[in-house]
């Protein structure tokens, strides 16, 4: 089961994060409709599976072992990126706003990564010096993420669920 390709947990999660920033170049330069919404499926499905296995096994292994705030942060910014996937999904690359909300994804997401990613100080770094077995959650990971990917091929995920920011009814 365990991919070798990806030496921990961290590598893995890694992995995800340059094939979203490549997958949003592309969509920077590409200038046909339907390949943008073709880049954006793409870019909204990564996006889904790769917060899944945060949420549902990363984070959690980190709690209390992580700086609160770090935590919390990280929870919240995937809420605020999901609104937005969940939105471009809906609208199908129909929406006037389609490109703009793409682009937004894309900043926040950025951050996001920059967050996680931070020599010294960042969750990534502070996961690292906690003493869990990364092999081991990657395997763990590894395996859900095949999972999520075999259901996207088989039909399609289901929206993204928010797990930290209540969105009030229009």
């Amino acid at each position: 089961m365990a991919d070798k390709q990806y030496t921990d947990a961290i590598a893995l999660l890694k992995a995800d994060h340059r094939k979203v920033e490549d997958l949003f170049e592309k969509f920077s330069k590409a200038s046909a409709k339907d390949r943008k919404w073709a880049l954006a499926r793409e870019i909204c499905t990564e996006l889904k599976i790769h917060s899944t296995i945060e949420e549902e096994i990363f984070y959690p292994t980190f709690e209390g072992k992580v700086e609160e705030d770090l935590w919390h942060e990280a929870y919240v910014e995937h809420d605020g990126a999901k609104v937005l996937i969940n939105d471009i999904m809906a609208a199908e690359g129909k929406d006037d706003f389609f490109e703009a909300k793409v682009t937004v994804l894309c900043e926040e997401i950025g951050h996001h990564v920059q967050e996680e990613e931070k020599p010294g100080e960042g969750f990534f770094a502070q996961a690292r010096e906690s003493g869990v077995d990364m092999v081991e959650l990657r395997d763990r990971m590894l395996a859900r993420k095949e999972e999520l990917m075999a259901q996207a091929r088989g039909g399609g995920l289901p929206p993204a669920v928010l797990a930290a920011v209540q969105v009030q009814p229009a």
